[in-house]
């Protein structure tokens, strides 16, 4: 009883304004505020063993802004912590972290995006900006595909580059492409740099560059930390984010696989599209499509159901601005190849099209970079948990 009545003091004393030492005046208000709850999570600990925010908060004493966007980018907002909380709203010590979490994940987002510019404007307004730009790229194809007559050309036998040549679909995506692992490497490099000395600062290894990618994979942090799942939008535990998750994940993944080998195929080995239904280009992109419909459509009603104290309203339009061109861009791929010898074959093109440069011009600056930024957090994460804890604490 008095160990429990002292952590609450020490608690109390840092709900009222007593942050730690690194939650200095240069701090968002977001990231003070993780500080300060990062400082109450340090007193209880009972969550210690829920995900790898919790053993990384005890190597720390002090929180600044680069401890900050570690632990946040680390947290995967399962929202289990939330409901175990004793401390959570309407406690008067309001400790709520995945919501914490999130609303720094987002500015840090902003922060590292380069060109920063475009970063803000994308948190701001995403699903607008999302839509409007796929609308925009795919009515400019559409005009200029209905000005040379291949709108309602008969005969095309399913060809797409007798809509647009090979060589302006490379020019035309390549730079996009381009542009949008430049904006993405630029970003990461940065947050890189300033977590490498917040936390060890010891270099990567193999093992623990093999750690980090199993349980990215795995989407390890999504099951609650006890193997049940996470929380939506009650206490009930479910396992429902972590396997749309999946499904959108390997459906993309399989998608840009079905790219590149027909990528391959054609300059490699000289095998032009179009490519038969049991070719491997294509059995890739439909099972890769089905699965993207699958995952996004699941993950736009998970979000719709979420128990709003896991959220950051403010991120709102991002997020879903992603899941609908990550949707878009399945459901459009799909169309176009179950309609691809019927006279809707260049509509559905450029409406394709529309929606999948739309998505890679703005994959850098919205929730596709949480997973590059989360995936660098778990790196430095499999780094330090091999180094002594300086504190001489308890944790991993």
């Amino acid at each position: 009883m008095q160990q429990l009545e002292a952590l609450t003091r020490e608690a109390q004393d840092l709900a009222s304004g007593a942050y730690p030492a690194g939650a200095s005046a240069s701090m968002t208000a977001a990231e003070s505020e993780v500080a300060r709850q990062m400082g109450i999570c340090n007193a209880c600990r009972y969550c210690e063993g829920f995900c790898a925010v919790f053993p990384a908060m005890t190597r720390r004493l002090e929180f600044d802004r680069a401890d900050v966007h570690y632990l946040a980018n680390l947290c995967h907002n399962c929202g289990a912590c939330l409901h175990a909380c004793q401390y959570a709203p309407p406690n008067e010590f309001a400790v709520n972290v995945p919501r914490a979490m999130a609303e720094v994940r987002g500015q840090t987002y902003a922060h590292y995006a380069w060109p920063s510019a475009f970063g803000a404007l994308y948190q701001r307004n995403g699903l607008l900006i999302a839509l409007a730009l796929a609308g925009g790229i795919a009515l400019f194809l559409l005009l200029a595909v209905a000005m040379n007559g291949s709108l309602s050309a008969t005969g095309l036998r399913g060809d797409f580059y007798r809509v647009f040549p090979h060589g302006l679909m490379v020019g035309m995506f390549a730079p996009v492409f381009a542009w949008a692992v430049l904006a993405l490497t630029l970003g990461v490099a940065r947050f890189w740099r300033d977590l490498k000395p917040a936390t060890s600062g010891a270099s990567l290894s193999g093992p623990a560059a093999a750690e980090a990618t199993h349980d990215a994979l795995r989407l390890r942090y999504l099951d609650g930390g006890h193997g049940q799942g996470c929380n939506n939008e009650d206490d009930a535990w479910t396992h429902e984010r972590r396997r749309f998750h999946h499904y959108t994940f390997y459906g993309f993944m399989l998608c840009f696989a079905a790219t590149s080998v027909a990528t391959l195929l054609h300059y490699g080995l000289h095998i032009q599209a179009p490519y038969g239904w049991f070719s491997l280009p294509k059995l890739l992109g439909i099972s890769g499509g089905v699965l993207m419909v699958w995952g996004t459509a699941g993950l736009w009603r998970l979000r719709a159901r979420r128990h709003p104290d896991h959220l950051n309203p403010a991120q709102s339009g991002m997020d879903r601005g992603f899941i609908a061109l990550l949707g878009l861009t399945a459901v459009t791929g799909l169309a176009l190849m179950l309609a691809r010898v019927t006279a809707l074959m260049p509509t559905l093109l450029c409406l394709h099209l529309g929606a999948v440069m739309a998505l890679f011009l703005t994959m850098p600056y919205g929730k596709f970079a949480h997973g590059v930024f989360r995936l660098a957090a778990m790196l430095r994460y499999s780094v330090e948990r091999r180094e002594p804890n300086r504190l001489g604490l308890s944790g991993e």
